[in-house]
Order: C-alpha cells, then structure tokens, then sequence
C-alpha cells in the first residue's frame, strides 16, 4: 500500500480508485461503514483523509484530540483493505476552496477518483459550504458516483464518533472507548529519559509524551505494553499525568511492565488502556506513594486477569 502525502503530480497508477472521504480518526464503526462503501468490484480501494486535521488548522490552540497519531491511523486502514492512503494537505489553499473547487481539482482532476463514499454529516468547501447531497451533484457533473452512508448506531444506542471516543478517553472511561473502537485505544511514542526516580523506588517506568495525542483522564491505569511493535503485549501498570507528590511537571504517561527488566530508552512503545484503576493523587510522602503503587499494580493484575 502506498500513502501518498498530495493529490498534485500522482502517477497514473495512483489515480482511480474508489475513495472513502472523511477523517478518519480512530477508524471506528461509522468510518469502517463509510469504508466498506467504497468497496466496489473491479475498483481499486482508496482512502482520502486530511493531513492536518482541518480542526489543527482552524484551531490550533485547542488541547491536543488526536486519537491516533497518522501512522498508527494509516496502519489500520491497511488492515482493513486500502491499497492507497491520499494524506491530503489542509493548507490555507484548501481551507479557501469552494465545494466546487475541492471537487473539481483535488478529486477529479488530482486524484482522478472513480467513486466517492462519504458519511451523512461530511461537510466540506470554504466555510463548510458543501454537504453530501452537494458531493453527488458535483460529482456527476464531473463524472464519478458518490455513496452516502447514513448514520451508524454504537454503544448506547449513540453515534460511534471520534468526539464519542475522545470523550469516553477523558472521562477515564476506556472500556467505553474500546467498544466504539472495537479494540483498546493506544497511546504510543518513544521512551524518554525522566528523572529515574522510579527506579530508585522499585517502579523503574518507561515513560512516553503523548504530544498531539489526546490526553485521557490524569490517573493511574491497568494497560498492556509492547515494545517496537514486536512480540506479546506484556500487562503493566501506567500513570498519566503531573506527578503531584514528587512534583508537578508536564503530563507524562510513566508505564511499569511487571517482570521486565531492560533498557529501552529510545524504543518505541505501545501502550493499550484497559481500566481506569483511580485519580492522580498528592501523597504524604514519598513511603504513603510507594505503598498505594504496590496495591495498584495488585489491582492492574487482576483486572487484566479478569
């Protein structure tokens, strides 16, 4: 599968496929639906997604709200059949396309699309000018379908979202996340120094920045882990947040993988949230913090367990 980073200068062998339109972050239910409809035999199967979010660029001081950083996103659609990954770059110039530009120069005449599936809410052109109903009138002016797929029930009877997903993920509520997932939500990056003041204590942790991620709930939570995208997911203990007792720093999620014992600065690390085992404390001490993570890492065995 090739991803490609614009839809200008594509070679032939790119241009034609039938394209899943939208965001695409989390590639819940309702993105898979939109996916699945522009599954048509005979056609190459492409996704068209936004690199930045328009969000980023409209709102560039918002708290960080990705759910997946591009790669792991890219990866996913991958799984799920896409022979090409369009990356299409949300610039001033998009963002002051009309519909009828974005339709005419980035789907016709960049990427050549066949086919267009979007969901019932996509909105796009200048100021949100165009909706789905305006997608398949423009598109058959230009000569190519557009499926609309209409809304897909989750969790709850709700609408499987990524706003659903984010706030199930800062409400330390994972589980919920999951189910409109359909698997665990992962936190990734690379193992930083810290202050290794875990290791002293007899919790060396590996600790990641999370960045433009989403930051769920402060507080410490039963996860799996692996490292550099290879073997088993090993079950851990992590805490997210700003370390009160020892002294407030930027959020930091600090991971200790039970019965592991290797240097892995500068590794890259997967971590899966499980459960939500309780908030981010300031402690007495130091001895009161050591024996409350004792008991969590209790808690985080059996819930994984379980």
């Amino acid at each position: 599968m090739a991803v490609h980073a614009d839809f200008r200068n594509l070679p032939e062998s790119a241009r034609g496929h039938s394209v899943a339109l939208g965001n695409f972050d989390g590639v819940h239910a309702g993105h898979q639906a939109v996916i699945d409809a522009a599954r048509l035999d005979g056609k190459k199967l492409g996704i068209a997604t936004f690199e930045p979010p328009p969000r980023a660029y409209f709102r560039p001081n918002d708290p960080p709200f990705r759910i997946y950083r591009p790669a792991r996103r890219n990866a996913r659609l991958i799984e799920l059949g896409a022979e090409a990954v369009f990356e299409l770059p949300f610039t001033g110039e998009m963002a002051s396309m009309t519909d009828e530009e974005f339709c005419r120069i980035v789907l016709h005449e960049g990427l050549g699309v066949s086919h267009v599936a979007v969901g019932f809410d996509f909105r796009f052109g200048r100021g949100r000018m165009g909706d789905a109903g305006r997608l398949s009138s423009l598109g058959r002016s230009l000569g190519f379908d557009v499926s609309v797929v209409e809304r897909v029930e989750g969790l709850d009877a709700a609408k499987a979202s990524s706003t659903g997903i984010r706030e199930a993920l800062i409400a330390g509520e994972p589980q919920k996340a999951a189910a409109m997932l359909g698997h665990a939500w992962i936190a990734d990056g690379t193992v930083e120094h810290g202050e290794k003041r875990g290791r002293t204590i007899g919790f060396p942790t590996a600790n990641i920045h999370l960045g433009s991620l989403i930051h769920p709930r402060h507080g410490v939570y039963a996860v799996k882990a692996r490292i550099d995208r290879q073997g088993d997911w090993m079950p851990a203990v992590a805490n997210f947040g700003r370390t009160p007792t020892t002294g407030v720093r930027d959020p930091l999620l600090e991971t200790f993988i039970f019965d592991f014992d290797r240097d892995i600065y500068g590794h890259f690390l997967e971590v899966e949230l499980h459960h939500y085992l309780r908030p981010e404390l300031a402690f007495p001490s130091v001895d009161d913090m050591v024996e409350q993570m004792k008991a969590d890492c209790e808690d985080a065995k059996a819930h994984l367990a379980g």
